[in-house]
C-alpha cells in the first residue's frame, strides 16, 4: 500500500536540467508546520486505582460531623497499608473523596500537587507546578513536608488530600468558600514549614472578605483559626500558604459585619490609649485606698473600691488580649477570653450594686441596716460572673475571634466568645438587667453604644463607646476624690453647726457623709 503523505508536511519541488546526464532532477523541501514531541509526558496523572472506603458516615443535620471527619484522617495511615500501588483515588461517601500518593523511593521526595476544576470533579496528580494555572483549584505539598515525614520514622512517606463538601459548620455558622474543606494528612504532625503548603482557588466568585483558616481536628465542631496561614488575595484568585498540615478552608466574612481598616486602626489606638489612662487613674485610687484609709473605709467606699478593682482587671485583660491571641495557643486564648469576660461581667455587677446601694440609701435615709451587707453583695458580685464564665468555658464557647476589615492584611484576632448567640444572650441580657437596676445612672451608659450599635450608626457608636470608656477610670477617680473630700468637709461642719443643720446633713446620701468613719455603718 502506498504511504499517504503526512498532512502536517508542506512539500514543494523544483526541476533543474543542469546535468545533461541526469534527465530529471527534483529538489524537495519538507516543512513541518506543527511541533511534534519526541518524548511527550502528560503532566496530569490519574491515580492508579479507584478505591471505595467502606466506612459508615454519621451525619449531623445532613452534614458530616467534625469529629468523624477527624477520625477519617486519623485512620489514613492504616488505610494506606490496605492497598498495593503508589496512588489511589478514594471515595468514602457523598461529598467525601480524596487522593493518596505513596513515596517509597527516598530519592523521589519531591513536591507534588493535586488539582481539579470543580468541587465534584476528581483530583489529578501533578508533578510540575507550572501546570497549576490550568485548574481552578489546587493543593501543593512541598518537598520539605515529605522530608519531615521521612525523618519522623514514617515507614513509607505518603500524602493524602481529602475534600469534604458537606462538613458541619462551626459554632458561628460562618460561610466556607465553595463549601469545600480540604484535609491534608501525612501520618504524623507536620508543622513549622518554611516551604509552606499552598492552596489555590482561581477565578472564583464570592461575596465577602476571604480568610484562610485551619482547624486541628479537635472538638465536636470546627474551631477555625488563621494561625499559621497567610491569605493572599488578587482579584478573584485566593492563595493560602500554611506552615502546617491539617484541615483547611477559606472563610468568608460578610461585608456588612466588617469595618474599614482605617476605622479599626483608629479604634484600636483610642482603646489602647484610653485603657492606659484608665489604668493610671484606677491605680491612683487603689494606692490611695490601700495606703491611706483602707481600715476606716465605709460601706459606700468599699463598694466603690470593688468596682475599681473589677474595672482595673477589665482594662488590663483587654490590653494583653491581642498579644495572647497572636501567640496562637488555643488553650491560652480560651483562658484569656474567659478572664476578660469575667472582668466585664464583674464590672457590670458592681455598677449595678453601686446603683442599688444609692437607691437603698435614699430609701432608708442613709443608714443601711442589713446584716453582713457588704459580705452578701461581695459574694453575689464576684461569684455570679464566675458561674456564668465557668459554664461557657465548659461548653467551649471561648476561643479566637477575628475582626475582619476591608484589607485582609489588617484583620485583628482577639480572644473572646465565638458564639454570637451566646454573646447576645449573656452580655446584652446581663447589661439590660443592670440598666433596669439603675446601671445607667453610674458609668455603664457607654456600653449601650457598643451593644446596640447597628446599621449606619454602627461606626459612630463604636467611636462614642470607645471614647467614653476611655475615661471611665478618670471618672471613678474624680468620684472617689470628691466623695472623700466632701465627706471630710461635712464631718467638720457637723461639729460646729446647730443640731438642725446636723440632722439635715445626716439624712443626705453617703457623698455627704465621711466615707472613712467608724460609726454604726461599719458594724453592719
Amino acid at each position: 500500500m502506498e504511504d499517504l503523505p503526512d498532512p502536517n508536511l508542506n512539500c514543494t519541488y523544483n526541476y533543474t536540467g543542469e546535468d545533461p546526464n541526469i534527465k530529471d532532477k527534483y529538489i524537495i523541501n519538507l516543512t513541518n508546520t506543527i511541533e511534534n514531541c519526541v518524548k511527550c509526558v502528560n503532566p496530569e496523572k490519574k491515580p492508579e486505582k479507584n478505591l471505595k472506603w467502606n466506612k459508615t458516615v454519621i451525619e449531623d443535620g445532613g452534614k458530616v460531623g467534625a469529629a468523624q471527619a477527624a477520625e477519617i484522617m486519623d485512620n489514613m495511615a492504616d488505610f494506606i497499608t490496605s492497598f498495593e500501588g503508589n496512588s489511589a483515588s478514594v471515595s468514602v461517601a457523598e461529598g467525601i473523596s480524596g487522593v493518596l500518593v505513596k513515596k517509597p523511593d527516598p530519592e523521589d521526595l519531591e513536591e507534588i500537587s493535586f488539582a481539579y476544576n470543580s468541587p465534584n470533579e476528581s483530583m489529578n496528580i501533578l508533578e510540575n507546578s507550572d501546570d497549576l494555572g490550568k485548574f481552578s483549584r489546587s493543593v501543593s505539598v512541598s518537598k520539605e513536608a515529605f522530608e519531615k515525614a521521612a525523618s519522623l520514622n514514617i515507614t513509607v512517606p505518603f500524602v493524602a488530600v481529602f475534600r469534604f463538601n458537606n462538613l458541619a459548620s462551626d459554632e458561628l455558622t460562618r460561610t466556607v468558600l465553595g463549601n469545600e474543606v480540604l484535609a491534608v494528612e501525612m501520618g504524623t504532625n507536620i508543622s513549622n514549614l518554611t516551604d509552606k503548603m499552598s492552596i489555590h482557588f482561581r477565578n472564583v466568585t464570592y461575596e465577602g472578605y476571604p480568610s484562610c483558616q485551619s482547624w486541628n481536628g479537635e472538638g465536636s465542631r470546627p474551631n477555625w483559626t488563621d494561625y499559621g496561614c497567610e491569605t493572599i488575595q488578587k482579584g478573584n484568585n485566593i492563595t493560602c500558604q500554611c506552615s502546617h498540615l491539617t484541615f483547611f478552608a477559606i472563610l468568608l466574612a460578610p461585608p456588612n459585619v466588617t469595618i474599614s481598616s482605617s476605622d479599626l486602626k483608629n479604634l484600636t489606638m483610642i482603646t489602647q490609649v484610653g485603657c492606659g489612662i484608665s489604668l493610671f487613674f484606677l491605680s491612683i485610687v487603689l494606692f490611695m485606698h490601700s495606703l491611706l484609709r483602707r481600715t476606716n473605709a465605709s460601706i459606700s467606699t468599699r463598694i466603690l473600691i470593688y468596682l475599681v478593682v473589677a474595672l482595673y482587671l477589665l482594662n488590663l485583660s483587654f490590653l494583653i488580649n491581642n498579644f495572647v491571641a497572636k501567640v496562637g495557643n488555643a488553650v491560652g486564648c480560651k483562658i484569656m477570653a474567659a478572664a476578660m469576660h469575667y472582668s466585664m461581667l464583674a464590672t457590670f455587677t458592681w455598677f449595678a450594686v453601686q446603683a442599688f446601694h444609692l437607691c437603698l440609701q435614699l430609701h432608708v435615709g442613709g443608714k443601711v441596716a442589713i446584716p453582713h451587707y457588704i459580705l452578701k453583695v461581695s459574694i453575689i458580685s464576684w461569684a455570679l460572673p464566675g458561674v456564668v464564665v465557668t459554664v461557657l468555658l465548659i461548653l467551649g464557647k471561648y476561643g479566637e475571634q477575628v475582626i475582619y476589615t476591608d484589607n485582609p492584611e489588617d484583620n485583628v484576632a482577639m480572644c473572646w466568645i465565638m458564639d454570637i448567640d451566646v454573646h447576645y444572650i449573656v452580655n446584652i441580657g446581663y447589661y439590660a438587667i443592670g440598666v433596669i437596676m439603675g446601671l445607667c445612672c453610674m458609668l455603664g451608659i457607654g456600653w449601650g453604644f457598643a451593644f446596640f450599635a447597628y446599621g449606619v450608626l454602627q461606626i459612630p457608636a463604636y467611636y462614642i463607646f470607645t471614647i467614653l470608656n476611655s475615661f471611665q477610670g478618670f471618672f471613678l477617680f474624680i468620684y472617689y476624690y470628691r466623695s472623700s473630700h466632701s465627706g471630710e468637709t461635712a464631718s467638720g461642719a457637723q461639729g460646729s453647726n446647730s443640731s438642725s443643720s446636723g440632722s439635715t446633713l445626716k439624712s443626705n446620701l453617703d457623698i455627704f457623709e465621711n466615707p472613712y468613719s467608724n460609726r454604726l455603718e461599719e458594724k453592719q
